[in-house]
């Protein structure tokens, strides 16, 4: 991961909500897909682990199973949060028609079953969304579409997770600690705009994006057709062109992932010199910052670029834009054709989905989106015991010793900068299963029968509560996961870890299981999220959170040469024969997977089980099968090469292969040269 990622995709907080529960790993991929789409790894039964270690480990499971028609990939992740799903959907059906008003019990069950009442939906028809389009219609001048666009801006991305750039909105908005003054909380913006993932999918030359670039723009038309605009192919065609200028000044990914690059303090005054042709002061006004005077610009040459088309394209054009983007957005509160278009575009044309999630998985995913931390605490109340949370604090302590150990035994490390390390670990803060502190719904109206308006009340909620942060003291305990997220992550600025307590289940965490199969699954995980405080990104961070550099040109010099390595490595991958995995832009994620399983095997093998014997080599082979089990993974082929394009992470499969570097996985399955995945001890990479 990189400095703020977890362990799988980080989405903006908004968006990952709303698929909160459906996080997957995508898949391992073979050079071909199998039949219908789906690639998966075609390993024979009486596979050795020393020729194919994922396919020895997961390959009955490739065999014998299917992704489900709803989803785009499916594996470990997506598994454990479906079964997490299904306890939450009963969790919120059993929830009284009759609560209080203002309790949480009615703003979720108010929630929830407003948006399962398609009946209702159906019989409004458009007239929810006609208020917001009329406002966008009345837009005279540029004045007010900066008002408008400041207006729609919404806290819910991410600069320190490099899968976390597609926003809809013009700009995205951060707030966070300041990377250079660790005392405040600022304000980042980034680089939006897109209704595609990425710059890559409006300016990469290849038959699959020109066809994708097609669908699009045919999915603008139909959406502005269906909310009964005239001339929509018209329309379509202008809005598709000022995204693409729009994305000609977008970062890459990997630039997008450069800490220093994206570190770029302007003042609210710059602006209106920096970034010419929009009304900066109507925007933010309109975007609740006009007291704000710092920001830190995470994409410089993407504002200035976009503020440029402000003044440049019509106001007719952009007029459209925001029309579409609005219904785009809201579509899965209008009627069933506005979502099912949506869907024939992101879930089909984009990831190759079949057939759409029912509306019970769609409307639980939206209520989470809304009320998240009290829908968390219904989960943890019936489904997260004390005594897990124990043991996974226990475990996550023996890690931390681990690493620290690994630290002081590094021969190539400098002893002052062995010290600011050790330091980051002393302060480190580790959250498991749940925040000491819920987030209040208080003032957050619900209301039976307006499924849009509790969407869009519920997003403007929520970026009032960031924004309120710029008048708070910088919380280093705030989580940044709800509790029933399958999922973790490594927050730099607040050097701080969640563990939500969904991944607390098998097969990562198993109150019942041997240290051995628990160390392989959440303690890899435990040590890859400690282990992003130190990998290329994090690792430019002090124990306070802020980006400084605190190590000696010798030591930075050993660790880039390390990390080279680790981007050969992965990017001699090949999933596809036109496509190989871009070892740079998952460095990070590759890293912490090295080090964290490397520093969990140590603490493993400090248990009582681990030094058993005879039964010591049993016990590491069920370590290093608990790891791969935890990767195994499939993905639809649209979705897989969307993931290898944008995604920080490498395909599952390449992710459980990291065990080629570990010295002890060779003796537990008797791994010789000239198999496979064998390397010589002086190729294996170690960094920490």
């Amino acid at each position: 991961m990189q400095v703020s990622r977890p362990l799988w995709r980080k989405t903006p907080l908004r968006a990952a909500l709303i698929a909160a529960l459906s996080v997957a790993t995508l898949a391992s991929l073979p050079v071909q897909a199998q039949p219908g789409g789906t690639p998966a790894a075609q390993a024979p039964a009486a596979v050795l682990p020393g020729d194919d270690f994922y396919g020895y480990v997961n390959g009955e499971w490739m065999r014998t199973t299917d992704i489900p028609a709803d989803r785009s990939s499916w594996g470990s992740f997506a598994s454990l949060a479906e079964a997490t799903n299904a306890r939450i959907l009963g969790l919120v059906e059993a929830l009284p028609k009759n609560a209080v008003a203002g309790t949480e019990a009615a703003q979720i069950g108010d929630f929830y079953r407003t948006y399962m009442d398609e009946a209702a939906i159906e019989a409004k028809g458009w007239a929810p969304i006609k208020p917001l389009l009329k406002k966008i219609d009345q837009l005279h001048d540029q004045a007010g579409l900066a008002r408008a666009l400041g207006e729609s801006l919404r806290a819910d991305v991410d600069p320190l997770n490099a899968t976390n750039f597609f926003t809809e909105n013009l700009f995205g908005l951060w707030v966070a600690q300041d990377l250079n003054d660790t005392s405040r909380n600022v304000a980042y913006l980034l680089q939006g705009g897109l209704g595609m993932p990425d710059r890559a999918y409006y300016l990469t030359d290849s038959p699959r994006m020109q066809s994708l670039r097609t669908s699009y723009q045919a999915h603008i038309a139909a959406m502005l057709k269906l909310a009964g605009y005239s001339q929509p192919e018209e329309r379509a065609a202008r809005v598709f062109a000022l995204e693409q200028q729009i994305a000609a000044s977008h970062a890459t990914r990997e630039d997008s992932a450069d800490v220093a690059k994206g570190n770029n303090a302007w003042r609210a005054q710059d602006f209106a010199s920096k970034a010419p042709g929009l009304d900066w002061k109507a925007f933010f006004q309109s975007a609740g910052l006009t007291a704000q005077q710092d920001f830190i610009v995470w994409h410089p040459g993407a504002l200035t670029g976009s503020a440029a088309l402000v003044a440049k394209v019509p106001l007719t054009t952009w007029k459209d834009f925001l029309a579409f983007h609005t219904i785009n957005h809201f579509s899965t509160t209008l009627p069933k054709v506005a979502a099912d278009q949506r869907f024939a575009f992101y879930g089909s044309a984009l990831s190759g989905t079949p057939q759409q999630s029912s509306r019970s998985k769609r409307a639980l995913a939206a209520t989470n989106a809304a009320l998240s931390d009290a829908v968390g605490k219904l989960y943890v109340e019936r489904y997260f015991s004390p005594e897990s949370k124990a043991r996974v604090q226990q475990m996550v302590g023996n890690i931390v010793t681990a690493f620290s150990r690994r630290i002081d035994q590094l021969d190539w490390m400098a002893p002052a900068t062995k010290a600011q390390a050790q330091e980051k670990l002393k302060t480190l803060y580790v959250g498991v299963a749940y925040p000491e502190k819920w987030t209040s719904y208080q003032g957050l109206q619900v209301v039976r029968g307006d499924a849009l308006g509790n969407a869009l009340r519920a997003e403007q909620f929520h970026t009032r509560q960031e924004l309120a942060k710029l008048r708070q003291p910088v919380d280093r305990k705030q989580w940044a996961m709800p509790a029933q997220l399958v999922n973790a992550v490594n927050l730099p600025l607040q050097n701080a870890l969640n563990f939500p307590a969904a991944i607390l289940q098998p097969p990562f965490f198993d109150p019942q299981a041997s240290d051995a199969v628990n160390y392989g699954g959440i303690g890899a995980t435990i040590g890859h999220e400690i282990s992003h405080s130190f990998d290329d990104q994090g690792a430019q961070f002090d124990a306070q959170g802020k980006l400084r550099d605190w190590w000696t040109p010798a030591d930075l010099a050993h660790f880039q040469g390390a990390s080279k390595q680790l981007v050969a490595q992965f990017s001699a991958y090949k999933p596809f024969p036109d496509l190989a995995v871009n070892g740079q832009l998952t460095l990070s994620e590759n890293l912490a997977d090295l080090a964290g399983l490397s520093a969990a095997y140590d603490a493993f093998m400090l248990t009582q089980q681990g030094k058993a014997q005879p039964e010591q080599l049993q016990a590491q082979r069920d370590f290093f099968t608990g790891y791969g089990i935890s990767w195994r993974s499939k993905a639809r082929e649209a979705a897989a090469r969307q993931q290898i394009l944008t995604d920080g992470h490498a395909p599952a499969q390449y992710r459980a292969d990291t065990v080629r570097n570990l010295d002890g996985w060779y003796p537990a399955f008797d791994v010789k040269p000239g198999q496979q995945p064998y390397l010589a001890p002086a190729e294996r990479v170690r960094v920490w």
